[in-house]
This record gives structure tokens, C-alpha cells and sequence, in this order.
């Protein structure tokens, strides 16, 4: 499981298309977008994992220009796609990751490993 934020990111309309290219390099997931009437801003909601959110702003503001203003709050915690024994995929690099913080060994015993110490 990994957490998830709930993004909401105000701009004008020239800057959407920044702001789209930006979450899909960040695996975000667009899940709106709205017009304020009687401005020229409009409003994209949006969910973007935690992990991906570091430098986000940063990586939206050089996208728009500096016109995009996000603002990211918790909302809710998914599954995160891929096998957890492969390393080669992010949930398995990130499984290895923990492994390796808490020195445990970075692959798990196998099945018959336990069944020796009964």
C-alpha cells in the first residue's frame, strides 16, 4: 500500500497542458478539471502518490512558468501495482529498499528454509 494525495492545482489555461505532461511523469491521475467562471483560471484535481510528490512543485512551476499553484493534502492509501518479489519493478525495489534499512537479507529465506528449523 502506498499513500496517495489528493492535488488541486489552480492556473490559467495556457498552463494546463504543463500540468498534465508534469503528473504523468509523476504517475498521477488527473480525475477533474474545471473552469472558474468570469476568470481565465481553471481548477485540475488530481491524485498523485506520495513518493512521486517530492520536487513536484518545483517540476510544475518550471513546466507552467511559475503559473500553477498545487496544493496537496492525504487522501487516501491504494495498492501499488507489481509483484513484490520481482526487484526489478518499483514495488520490489521498494520492498528491497526496506530490507536493506532494517539489514535484513535482501531476498527472502525460501518456503523450505522454515520447514528445516520444525
Amino acid at each position: 500500500m502506498e499513500p496517495i494525495f489528493s492535488v488541486e492545482i489552480q492556473c490559467p489555461e495556457v498552463a494546463i497542458g504543463g500540468i498534465y505532461g508534469t503528473l504523468n511523469r509523476k504517475r498521477g491521475m488527473v480525475v477533474s478539471e474545471e473552469s472558474i467562471d468570469g476568470t481565465p483560471m481553471h481548477i485540475v484535481k488530481a491524485f498523485l502518490p506520495v513518493a512521486e510528490s517530492f520536487g513536484f512543485t518545483g517540476d510544475l512551476r518550471a513546466a507552467t512558468g511559475g503559473q500553477a499553484f498545487p496544493q496537496c493534502v492525504f487522501d487516501h492509501w491504494a495498492a501499488m501495482p507489481g509483484d513484490p518479489y520481482d526487484f526489478d519493478s518499483k514495488v520490489g525495489q521498494l520492498v528491497l529498499d526496506v530490507r536493506k534499512r532494517k539489514q535484513l537479507n535482501p531476498e527472502p529465506f525460501p518456503l523450505e528454509h522454515w520447514y528445516d528449523k520444525l
